[in-house]
């Protein structure tokens, strides 16, 4: 291959023209050279394209032809003074800072140039993060925008960043456990390209047992929803659609309230469960269960709530106790279920319905000295335990029986009680799972009805 070095190659004729080869041939630039281009460049196809320049100005300058630069208004205002028009001449500027809102930009044509048609009229850039590219077309119109955009047009991911409960860590995701009442304390919101929501299991206290041949407590309200980012197994009972799906945070303290169980009155129907809450979520406590007949108390049906209460004994042929309305107050997906119902029966019927569950309705019971049992619980991923594929949560408690008519009846899946059946030694709902309470036997029975467990507040979201 042949080469020719020289210094300088100049056109015949002062302001003449140079050819390089002929048309179909082919100049090759070699990896780490540079063309510098000092006066205008034509026909390169790259009209309303501009090469940055990576300083950064910070005070008014006069732009070149053919530039784009990173304009910094942080100390505050700047004018940049366009080049005089020609056709095919490009400028581009792009706010460094995301201060223009707070500073502007003035962009000033040159002597009697226009902007999109106006003479001599000055342009301004007052939108944060904003990048524009102008070019100047002709006398008439001046220079016309043919580019703009914003830096949330590329956001970079954020993600929700907060304290408060006990927190654990599976994979990219944090886990907020609240056994009592606290706080979620949001410091960052995060962002759409990170996360910005949160999922969520909100269980109220389960409800407390009658006193006397009782119906079960009714599981305290449950409800969930694993938002859109999340990748967990949730209970049947998630959300995924409506206002409380995908629930969003904001940088704020979000106060968690945590139901306790309800308890037991001597001769008296169960107390229902308080309700646990956050943000815009609030879970009901279970319905009491309801009370048998004693000389000196009436018989009663289950009380309403997350879980409705199972009913207590009947007293005859035609008597019916049935058992607390689930889901009260209302939501959708439902917090929970009916109780049991009792009777009719021909006698004293003794056993007692079983408390609904988020899962399940409590069983019935007719013509029986045996209580029934508790409706099941839900099992969510939500909080993974080592060796557990999943938690169980608000369970029904079983409904009480007679000796007579044993074995004792089982509380649901999900911390649910079992009944007495006089002698058997039974437990309250599990703490911290919404679990009902356990009904009793009759009144002379050693062993007497039990309280609801406590609720529990999950919140879970991606932290990276």
């Amino acid at each position: 291959m042949s080469e020719i070095k020289v210094n300088k190659i100049s056109p015949r004729a002062a302001c003449g023209t140079v050819q390089l080869g002929d048309s179909g041939d082919t100049f090759t630039i070699p990896a780490g050279a540079t063309i510098n281009n000092q006066g205008t460049a034509t026909n390169f196809g790259a009209t309303g394209s501009a090469s940055w320049v990576t300083t950064v100005k910070t005070s008014t300058f006069t732009a070149v032809a053919g530039e784009g630069y990173f304009v910094n208004t942080t100390a505050g205002e700047v004018t940049v003074n366009l080049p005089a028009g020609t056709p095919g001449a490009v400028v581009a500027i792009k706010d460094y800072a995301n201060t223009f809102n707070t500073n502007k930009v003035t962009v000033a044509p040159n002597g009697s140039d226009k902007i999109a048609g106006d003479n001599a009229a000055d342009g301004t850039l007052t939108v944060a993060g904003i990048a524009v590219t102008i070019v100047f077309i002709d006398s008439t119109k001046g220079w016309l925008v043919t580019d703009s955009g914003l830096q949330s047009e590329l956001p970079t991911a954020e993600y929700v960043t907060a304290t408060g409960g006990t927190v654990t860590t599976s994979g990219d995701f944090k886990i907020h456990t609240f056994t009592g009442p606290g706080a979620l304390c949001v410091s960052s919101a995060g962002n759409s390209a990170g996360s910005n929501t949160v999922s969520y299991v909100v269980v109220a206290g389960g409800g407390g047992a009658g006193w006397n041949r009782s119906g079960g407590g009714g599981a305290g309200g449950f409800r969930e929803s694993k938002a859109a980012t999340d990748s967990y197994t949730a209970s049947p009972l998630n959300a995924t659609s409506g206002p409380t799906y995908n629930l969003p945070v904001s940088a704020t303290s979000y106060p968690i309230t945590v139901g306790a169980g309800g308890g037991t009155t001597n001769g008296d129907p169960g107390v229902q469960g308080s309700s646990s809450s956050f943000s815009t979520i609030t879970s009901a406590g279970g319905g009491a269960g309801g009370d048998g007949n004693t000389d000196t108390y009436p018989f009663t049906g289950g009380g309403a709530g997350g879980s409705g209460g199972g009913g207590g004994s009947c007293s005859g042929p035609t008597t019916t106790r049935p058992g607390g309305a689930g889901n009260t107050p209302p939501v959708s997906p439902p917090q929970g279920n009916n109780g049991g119902n009792t009777g009719p029966c021909t006698g004293y019927q003794e056993g007692g319905g079983g408390g609904g569950g988020a899962g399940a309705v409590g069983a019935n019971t007719t013509q029986t000295a045996t209580g029934a049992n508790g409706g099941n619980g839900v099992a969510t991923q939500i909080n993974p335990a080592a060796g557990s594929p999943a938690t169980n949560f608000a369970g029904g408690g079983a409904g009480g029986g007679k000796p007579c008519g044993g074995p004792a009846a089982s509380g649901g899946t999900g911390g649910g009680a079992n009944g007495s059946y006089g002698t058997n030694p039974i437990s309250p709902g599990v703490a911290n799972t919404g679990g009902g309470g356990g009904g009793a036997g009759p009144t002379a029975s050693p062993v007497r009805a039990t309280s609801g467990g406590s609720g529990i507040v999950i919140i879970r979201y991606k932290f990276q």
